[in-house]
């Protein structure tokens, strides 16, 4: 018996794949729209989209789609736009000023602004996990007890947007639209909203767990108004759910990151390793390369616990050419399947020439070709710092030819993830150096020079390059890259905690989110990292693969810390 269909509109948007995944394990199949024509035949249809308003409206306009998918709408068939695909509903973007949008609502978007109302700095984009709650004074009386399309006030849903549709309450209620509410540095927003046969999300609910999946069902099903979802098991939000509850900590919960490094063994099968500290990640002693277990079962493993994202290293497969790498592709493919939270690769994604054909490749040809294997984000490394340097070198003027660049601008600056390997370099005052220095509470125990500067590494921490940790995120930031992996050389695998002040100073230099990595040990530091630092998401790894801590105890612990984390509910 054959399954049930929903057509999928693919303007190159991103990872698509997760959404077909989530699509079929909600029991329905995709079939893919080729053409306009392709719409009107189309019963429902789905728009996602990541990346830029003006791309995306610029690319439907110029193929057609537009009148098709107006018609569509217009003939009451249902239609789930997913980020930039709610976006589209709207008049327009200050994204792009001169682009027009569908006008279904006759307001546009706005750019979050990189200060909250008391003043205080907020991340722009916006990545995380946020609510989409909604007004109950508007909506719940239209049919007591019952849930719009799922949508819980004890959920969190997965969003990454630096644009925004503002929420007033009352105005769009007032026009037959049904909105749904999330709240970033003070500023209300759409999180998701509907009318009749249109229904649209800011957030990713493929990439928002259990509680995307259920929205997804309720579209595909056609169950607008359902019953009330359980409460989920472990939850944080407060009893009183009100809209002015949501600005704590800038609306977003604390993530909690789960790592991979994965490598080749000596029989050749992709596993996950750990080293016990920061260089010995690729060396192999007389007893192998350590196998902590199989990449997508850890993978699974992690998310059922409750990961808030999960990202994959691959620290060896890459050196020759990457597009030959179809292991750690598979295992891409294979995780999305049953893991839906965002996924991101790191590790050669450069451009390169294949040693046996001689094709070169681009690196927006190595992530478009992880994009379409699952990954939701991809992590640069040692390119860029060599890209930073020659940044300098040009007097500080882009280029448009770096990696970062060119996938920034096809797929979105929330798609680039940088990958910092910075050390401490001890020096006996600030005049000792040209680098930028801050006066650290942990001198030198040889020396006792207390000032130090952080030199930017690449090749794995191996090669110690002339450049600081600042100048790397000030580069990278303004090549396009939407958040920085910062890591520590001198943290990595001592389980003695992330280090504080790296973390602090990063986070003064740079306006999009940092993740903090290497050091974690046990629950307390994640805790102590988050009240301490104004970090985004702190990432962990040994600990998990050993199998000390579990994610769950580690928002246990952040919960009874009194820190928001993503509640975990039953997929």
């Amino acid at each position: 018996m054959s399954r049930p269909t929903v057509h999928l509109l693919d303007y190159v948007a991103g990872n698509i794949r997760s959404l077909v995944n989530a699509i079929e394990k909600c029991g329905y199949e995709v079939e893919w729209i080729k053409s306009p024509e392709d719409v009107k035949n189309a019963e429902k249809i789905i728009l996602p989209g990541v990346g830029h308003f003006g791309h995306c409206l610029s690319s439907l306009e110029s193929s057609g789609y537009l009148p098709a998918i107006r018609a569509h709408i217009e003939a009451g068939k249902p239609f789930f736009g997913i980020c930039v695909g709610l976006q589209a509903l709207f008049a327009g973007s200050e994204e792009a000023p001169h682009v027009s949008g569908l006008n279904l609502i006759p307001s546009s978007l706005k750019k979050f602004q990189p200060t909250d109302a008391e003043g205080k700095r907020k991340a722009v984009p916006c990545i995380g996990w946020n609510d989409a709650i909604l007004n109950e004074r508007q909506n719940a009386v239209r049919i007591p007890d019952k849930t719009y399309y799922g949508l819980s006030p004890t959920s969190k849903y997965y969003y990454v947007h630096s644009y925004f549709a503002p929420y007033v309450p009352g105005v769009l209620e007032s026009q037959g639209w049904t909105v749904a509410v999330a709240s970033y540095g003070g500023e209300e927003y759409i999180g998701a909203i509907g009318r009749d046969n249109v229904f649209a999300t800011q957030f990713h609910p493929e990439k928002s767990g259990a509680a995307g999946l259920r929205v997804i069902q309720a579209f595909l099903d056609g169950a607008m108004w359902t019953d009330p979802v359980p409460p989920p098991i472990l939850t944080t939000m407060p009893h009183d759910l009100t809209l002015s509850t949501l600005s704590k900590n800038n609306g977003l919960t604390h993530r909690v990151i789960a790592c991979l490094d994965v490598r080749t063994n000596d029989s050749g099968d992709l596993v996950v390793t750990k080293g016990d500290q920061y260089d010995v990640r690729e060396k192999t002693s007389s007893k192998g390369v350590r196998n902590m277990g199989k990449p997508v079962d850890m993978a699974r493993k992690y998310y059922l616990q409750g990961a808030d994202e999960v990202t994959f290293l691959n620290i060896t497969s890459f050196r020759d050419c990457p597009v030959q790498d179809l292991p750690m592709l598979e295992i891409l493919r294979l995780t999305s399947e049953s893991v839906f939270v965002p996924l991101t690769i790191g590790g050669g994604i450069r451009d390169t020439v294949d040693p046996v054909t001689k094709q070169q490749y681009s690196a927006l040809d190595i992530a478009k070709l992880y994009f379409s294997s699952g990954a939701d984000k991809v992590s640069i490394g040692s390119d860029a710092v060599l890209a930073a340097e020659e940044y300098y070198a040009n007097d500080s003027q882009l280029t448009g030819k770096t990696g970062i660049e060119a996938i920034s601008a096809a797929y979105g600056r929330q798609a680039v993830v940088v990958s910092v390997d910075p050390k401490r370099v001890f020096v006996e005052d600030p005049t000792s150096t040209s680098h930028q220095t801050i006066k650290t509470n942990h001198p030198d125990p040889v020396t006792g020079h207390a000032y130090v500067y952080y030199a930017c590494t690449i090749r794995g921490g191996r090669e110690t390059r002339d450049l600081d940790v600042v100048q790397l995120v000030r580069a990278v930031e303004a090549m396009g890259a939407g958040e920085i992996l910062l890591n520590s050389i001198d943290r990595d695998g001592q389980n003695q905690g992330y280090d504080l002040e790296l973390i602090r100073w990063v986070k003064r230099e740079v306006q999009i989110p940092v993740i903090a990595s290497s050091g974690a040990g046990r629950p307390s530091h994640f805790a102590e990292v988050f009240k301490m630092t104004a970090v985004d998401a702190a990432l962990g790894a040994g600990m998990f693969h050993r199998g000390e801590y579990t994610v769950s105890q580690v928002k246990d612990h952040l919960i009874t810390e009194g820190l928001s984390v993503r509640p975990f509910e039953e997929s």
